[in-house]
């Protein structure tokens, strides 16, 4: 053999090192650039736009006699709790908890709400019983026609104390007489 077939040939391209070096580059830049994408998704704001078939609207409960004094009922559909108070009245409670949002389930043994996440405690009428919830639960409006509770879940109403007048009553007839009324000429009157 010569001396020139023992050589190698000049190498001209980019060596197996070099190489290397340059994949670990981009990869670790398309590794920090993946991070910092995570980093500003975390701190953009939750869109609160309803999704398609997110939003109920008014949910039909049930009839006033269907819930007990007392009681505490879920609705899925509506994602809030019905809550029947021990006079009567009626709240309608979101399942979010005020603190970092968490599903808030009821316990019917402990009556009260038990955040799963940061133990916050709330009872039957929504309040803050143990931190670190900062308010009570918000609140979906309430109305009652024809003996039908209903729940407008397109509405919430956040709040910083219970007050009385958050609570809603059915009317019985005692307290609103029924009327009659009759029409003469152009003139409704009241009988």
């Amino acid at each position: 053999m010569t001396k020139a077939m023992k050589e190698d040939p000049p190498f001209t391209g980019t060596s197996r090192r070099d190489f290397l070096n340059k994949l670990w580059i981009v990869l670790g830049g398309l590794a920090l650039v993946e991070l910092v994408g995570l980093v500003l998704a975390f701190f953009q704001p939750r869109k609160t736009g309803s999704k398609e078939g997110e939003s109920v609207g008014i949910v039909e409960a049930g009839a006033v006699d269907k819930f007990t004094l007392n009681s505490v009922t879920a609705f899925v559909r509506g994602k809030f709790y019905l809550a029947r108070l021990e006079d009567g009245g009626f709240l309608a409670l979101s399942r979010k908890c005020t603190h970092l949002g968490c599903t808030v389930p009821w316990s019917s043994k402990d009556m009260k709400f038990v955040c799963p996440c940061h133990a916050s405690v709330y009872d039957i009428r929504g309040e803050v019983v143990s931190a670190p919830a900062p308010r009570p639960l918000d609140l979906h409006p309430v109305f009652i026609e024809n003996n039908m509770v209903k729940v407008d879940t397109n509405k919430v109403n956040k709040r910083s104390v219970f007050r009385a007048e958050q609570v809603v009553y059915a009317k019985k007839e005692r307290d609103n007489p029924p009327h009659t009324w009759r029409a003469r000429g152009t003139k409704e009157q009241r009988t």
